[in-house]
């Protein structure tokens, strides 16, 4: 996360720059959405999400990014079922049942754009559906949040009560969200824990990643040797949504979009549909 502790309020013109960014991130998501099925690689969908970054002339925030032990190798971080984030691409094709969570960063104008989401493939398990439904409507209940005068302790707040205490699922403490804009990591960090009313006071201009990591089992996780695979320490699925959020009076607005990945998924047989739990109560 960001070592620098300054937080930078954006500009009209630096929002604009940093929408490219994110709606280009937003393709590279739509690409894997149509893509992603049982017997493909992490690595054949990562070579076409860095091919369209570099042909709109960005650069994959992710790729080169440094590690402990090595720089990451790939454009997306792609997390398969127990491995919560920071997921290395591999040539072990995915299976019916997998959820993928794919991560994609990218760098553009001089700005970066961040978003993530995950799939499910196949016949995937009720109880992971459940998962996957709760972790994609905290995202949203968060983004309520994120609106000036509030606090980041009320966007932590929304997505620990409903999916820790009204669900029961882990909330991963050690990996959080962030601020973004000219650096891929700025404060203040977006913790999905927390208390209302604490925290940083958002004003307009400010953007930031909301990012749910969400454990079916419990909260704990640890890193594999390689230093970057994050996986829960239960072995249990994990489920991860992300936008890029910006600041503003009123209401907060989503610079990233899960638009286009959603239409590519409902006509991607391969691939089952997950639904806001609170857009399931309004419909009814």
């Amino acid at each position: 996360m960001a070592k620098n502790k300054t937080i930078y309020y954006k500009t009209d013109e630096e929002v604009e720059l940093i929408r490219k960014a994110c709606l280009l991130n937003s393709q590279a998501l739509e690409i894997v959405a149509r893509m992603i099925r049982p017997g493909i690689t992490g690595l054949e969908i990562d070579k076409e999400a860095e091919t369209l970054l570099r042909d709109h002339g960005a650069t994959p925030a992710f790729k080169g990014f440094p590690g402990q032990n090595f720089d990451f190798p790939n454009t997306l971080c792609i997390s398969v079922n127990e491995t919560v984030v920071h997921g290395i691409p591999s040539d072990q094709p995915f299976k019916d049942g997998d959820i993928v969570s794919v991560d994609c960063g990218t760098f553009l104008n001089g700005f970066y754009g961040d978003c993530a989401y995950t799939f499910c493939l196949g016949e995937v398990a009720e109880p992971i559906m459940q998962l996957c439904r709760v972790t994609k409507t905290s995202l949203y209940r968060a983004i309520d949040q994120a609106v000036a005068g509030k606090r980041i302790g009320d966007i932590a707040y929304a997505v620990q009560q409903y999916t820790e205490r009204e669900h029961k699922y882990g909330v991963v403490r050690e990996l959080v969200g962030h601020g973004l804009g000219r650096n891929l990591h700025e404060a203040p960090e977006v913790p999905n824990f927390g208390r209302r009313g604490q925290g940083t006071k958002m004003q307009p201009g400010l953007v930031i990643a909301i990012e749910p990591m969400i454990n079916l089992g419990k909260r704990h996780v640890r890193t594999l040797s390689d230093g970057w695979n994050v996986i829960a320490k239960d072995k249990k699925p994990s489920a991860h949504y992300e936008h890029t959020v910006l600041v503003r009076k009123g209401n907060a607005e989503i610079l990233t979009t899960h638009e286009g990945v959603e239409q590519n998924i409902r006509n991607n047989p391969n691939v089952r549909e997950v639904a806001s739990l609170d857009e399931v109560v309004a419909e009814a």
